[in-house]
């Protein structure tokens, strides 16, 4: 992109503090209107009829700018309602791209792709939510975290987010529960064999397996953990733990394997590290996930995997 066109793109979102998704939308869809109108561009006709809003903006008309980039998450339910501020943006829009346009700098596709570029940088900025609720069991308020996670995939085609959280979760659940121990993180899409690991965690001779997907190919990994004299152990979803297990059971090694549900595993420690004390159980939880939130920041590169307790 010409880097005046893209000083002028910040300066103009930077002013009108287009950041969040109502701004957000507006632009989106003007920007793919106006690749089919004259310039320079008349701000009247992109008025509704009823003077208050912009023209044809709706979720389905953002939604539809988005697909075009591979972005199937929702960025507004309620795109297009009525709004002051919408239509003076829409206003203040329209004469910036006209002074683009006249100042020869206009490139509405690489407007367009910039944009889309800032939707992006929203949604990474929008951290997973776990609501304490004193009323829930420990497990339960996992199971619910990792739902919204399941949620968050569904609407990003081709997302695979979960593997990640379990994996930093349980990292950081390790390094609460064993200060002393030194232990080794990676970021989740560093497979195993480029860094010889035996495992995700290896704690003296008991190899940790993360998964969201305990396959055959998995076992295998735990077979070579035995022959090498190492004891596996795999933690995993509750409703995957079956399937380790036949896995493993139809391997012959059923019996020399530990298998844990993941939100078992973290209920159960976060119990301990609380001292059983309901009390304590938010502040336990609290540090869990400062010490996730720094592993996210430290091994991955998407924000939105960061967790907000509240």
């Amino acid at each position: 992109m010409n880097e005046d066109l893209q000083s002028r793109l910040e300066r103009f979102r930077d002013v009108h503090n287009i950041r969040k998704k109502g701004a957000l939308s507006v632009v989106v869809h003007l920007t793919r209107v106006v690749k089919r109108a004259a310039f320079p561009l008349d701000e009247s006709d992109f008025l509704a009829k009823s003077g208050g809003q912009v023209r044809g903006l709706s979720k389905a008309s953002v939604q539809s700018v988005l697909r075009d980039y591979g972005v199937s998450r929702t960025l507004a339910q309620e795109a297009g309602r009525t709004s002051r501020g919408s239509v003076k943006l829409m206003k203040d829009y329209v004469l910036f791209l006209n002074d683009l346009f006249d100042r020869d700098l206009l490139d509405l596709d690489a407007v367009e792709q910039w944009w889309v570029d800032r939707v992006r940088d929203y949604f990474a900025s929008m951290p997973l939510k776990m609501k304490y609720d004193a009323s829930k069991s420990i497990q339960a308020l996992f199971e619910d975290l990792f739902q919204q996670v399941r949620n968050r995939e569904e609407d990003e085609s081709g997302a695979t987010y979960l593997g990640t959280v379990l994996q930093h979760l349980v990292g950081a659940k390790i390094e609460i529960s064993l200060p002393d121990v030194k232990i080794k993180h990676f970021g989740a899409s560093v497979a195993d064999h480029s860094t010889k690991r035996a495992g995700d965690f290896q704690i003296d001779r008991t190899v940790i397996h993360v998964t969201t997907m305990p396959s055959e190919s998995l076992i295998e990994k735990c077979g070579d953990n035995l022959n090498a004299n190492l004891a596996p152990v795999i933690i995993t979803l509750s409703d995957r733990v079956s399937v380790a297990k036949a896995n493993a059971e139809m391997k012959g090694v059923g019996d020399r394997i530990e298998v844990f549900a993941a939100e078992q595993f973290l209920a159960t420690n976060l119990h301990e590290l609380s001292g059983f004390h309901v009390a304590r159980r938010e502040a336990t939880l609290q540090e869990l996930i400062n010490r996730y939130n720094k592993l996210i920041e430290t091994y991955e590169t998407d924000p939105g995997l960061r967790i907000k307790l509240g």
